[in-house]
């Protein structure tokens, strides 16, 4: 299903000529209608202050896949096949053979042909070209060389693109004969697939191959190589191309974690997926959301299919992680629930902001470059077909809350969505802000030990509760509560006697919170589940004061705040100074 996908995306493609694909060439070699050389060093085109050029100017060349054996590309290729060019550790007899096939397949070339381009070259590389040419020391041997004759690239004819095509036809060379699986016709099929996917992650930068097997373990039914998946050369070559130009749009690409996720629609609708999930802004989410919510007749577009695919390397092999055949409605749905399942009020109790695939699975990890393939793969599915995220998503989430001893507002928001991801509940926007009536007990004791936090702030300047209990209080609240409201009574009664109206508010946020709790106390022990609720209790918390600390600020300035409300973290930090 995914190859004949990127076949038909082929269609709507302006492909090159059969078996060409944009290359590097570095290095031009200038004759004239006669095969002599006009400059005896030959044009350097690469330009190193450029990452698409620093190997050479980029054109359409002849390409086919080339494995270990000894294969020529027709006039353009590596300094050994082009010019018998042996480097210092190349074996001459190799070298020879290399350039003995390049110079057989321009000689056929030629006499097929007949194109006076192709003539000149051909006279040239009987003239020793070695001898003639000055290469010096900065020469790289593994580069690309090809030729000009009077202004003209001979790999731009079409006869000579024609002969290219004809050569590399496995009609011509007694290819089997079996059903293609890609068209369904009776064709003859490849051995190896003449062209390879270039740009995923973790693959050979020489490109790698969608279908191959190399090792009796990978083959059946006597079948090797490509055969295993019997494809004509038409279709092998289009679902390549098609694949290399979803790897190189920006609009239709998303690199992350070691793999590659492209994706594309049935016909061009305009919908730009990418920004969704990449760059969020909150007026496109506004409105992607508000569309879903009006609901009423369902535009064409909607109707248009949507396809997707995540690709990471393994040596010289994509392997293909996951694959998504849906509609583009239907990704909109799913992408509104996304968006509204992660929605959090910020640090400071800001309005929610959506974000993107990298925030939300970078939050998993201490460091981006350790970002695993399989996590943003989960989120980005759910994204799009709402399937549920796995339960160790909430692991990852919840043992970085416990190294860092926080909790963030973008792994807050990925606890809320792997939790609210099982559930069948349709309630609007839970668990976006804090909820005071909430009876869950972990809820309850990740408030508390906000709360507990606030109160060593504002009495000594500092706060070294977290630091030292987070871990315990968010696994097992029972063993370290009742030391927690102990040891904070010396700081009430601070409070009480040097900040009157702190006293009262913490007291009474102490005393709400503990009136939701059991005669049995604490829990022992917290579930998984639980301590990713505990973490979204603690974050709604702090969010919660800081806003009503805010506000109390810009009320104290305007001469009208009551005696118990609590100073900002930048007047206690001032007032601690």
């Amino acid at each position: 299903m995914l190859l004949q996908r990127l076949r038909d995306y082929s269609q709507r493609l302006h492909l090159p000529p059969t078996l060409y694909s944009e290359s590097a060439i570095r290095y031009i070699i200038e004759l004239d209608a006669d095969g002599r050389l006009l400059n005896k060093h030959p044009t350097d085109t690469a330009d190193p202050s450029s990452p698409r050029t620093r190997r050479g100017q980029r054109r359409l060349v002849p390409q086919i896949q080339r494995s270990s054996g000894i294969r020529a590309l027709l006039l353009a290729d590596k300094a050994d096949y082009a010019l018998g060019f042996v480097d210092s550790d190349a074996k001459p007899d190799r070298v020879g053979a290399c350039h003995g096939a390049f110079f057989d397949l321009l000689d056929r070339c030629a006499a097929q042909t007949g194109e006076p381009a192709v003539v000149a070259v051909q006279r040239f590389l009987k003239s020793e070209p070695l001898q003639q040419l000055d290469l010096d020391d900065s020469f790289d041997p593994g580069a690309t060389v090809t030729f000009r004759v009077d202004g003209v690239f001979p790999i731009d004819l079409p006869s000579v693109q024609a002969f290219w095509a004809a050569e590399n036809d496995p009609a011509a060379k007694d290819a089997p004969v079996l059903q293609c699986l890609v068209c369904g016709h009776e064709r003859p099929v490849l051995g190896r697939l003449q062209a390879k996917i270039k740009g995923v992650p973790g693959g050979q930068t020489s490109g790698t191959s969608i279908i191959s097997a190399n090792a009796d373990a990978f083959e059946s039914y006597g079948l090797h190589a490509s055969l295993i998946a019997p494809t004509c050369a038409d279709c092998g070559e289009r679902f390549t191309k098609a694949a290399n130009d979803l790897l190189a749009g920006e609009h239709t690409c998303i690199r992350l974690g070691g793999a590659a996720f492209i994706f594309w629609t049935r016909e061009e609708v305009g919908f730009d997926l990418r920004t969704f999930l990449s760059d969020p802004q909150p007026e496109e989410v506004r409105g992607l959301l508000d569309s879903v919510r009006k609901g009423g007749r369902v535009p064409p577009v909607d109707e248009t299919k949507f396809y997707g695919t995540v690709l990471s390397g393994s040596g010289g092999r994509a392997v293909v992680r996951d694959w998504i055949d849906t509609t583009v409605g239907e990704v909109k749905d799913h992408l509104a629930q996304w968006f509204s399942r992660q929605r959090i009020v910020g640090p400071y109790g800001e309005e929610p902001q959506p974000l993107g695939l990298f925030a939300l699975a970078a939050a998993t990890v201490r460091d981006a470059q350790e970002l695993a393939p399989p996590t943003p793969r989960a989120l980005l599915r759910s994204a799009l077909t709402a399937a549920p995220l796995p339960p160790g998503l909430l692991y990852q989430a919840v043992r970085r809350n416990r190294a860092e001893q926080g909790v963030t507002r973008p792994r807050a928001a990925l606890i809320k969505l792997v939790l609210l991801s099982h559930e069948t509940s349709n309630k609007e926007d839970p668990m976006v802000q804090l909820d005071p009536d909430s009876p869950n007990l972990a809820y309850r004791c990740g408030r508390l030990l906000a709360v507990l936090e606030a109160v060593q702030r504002l009495a000594i300047g500092k706060a070294t509760i977290v630091d030292r209990f987070f871990g315990t209080a968010s696994s097992a609240p029972a063993s370290v509560f009742g030391r927690l409201l102990r040891g904070a009574q010396p700081h009430l009664a601070k409070l009480e006697r040097d900040r009157r109206g702190a006293y009262v508010a913490l007291q009474r946020r102490l005393e709400e919170i503990q009136a939701g709790l059991p005669a049995s106390g604490f829990p022992r022990v917290l579930t998984l589940e639980d301590q990713g609720i505990f973490a979204l209790g603690y974050y709604h918390q702090r969010a919660f004061d800081r806003a009503q600390a805010r506000e109390a600020a810009e009320r104290r300035k305007a001469g009208v705040a009551p005696a118990d409300e609590l100073p900002t973290d930048e007047e206690l930090a001032e007032n601690h100074d």
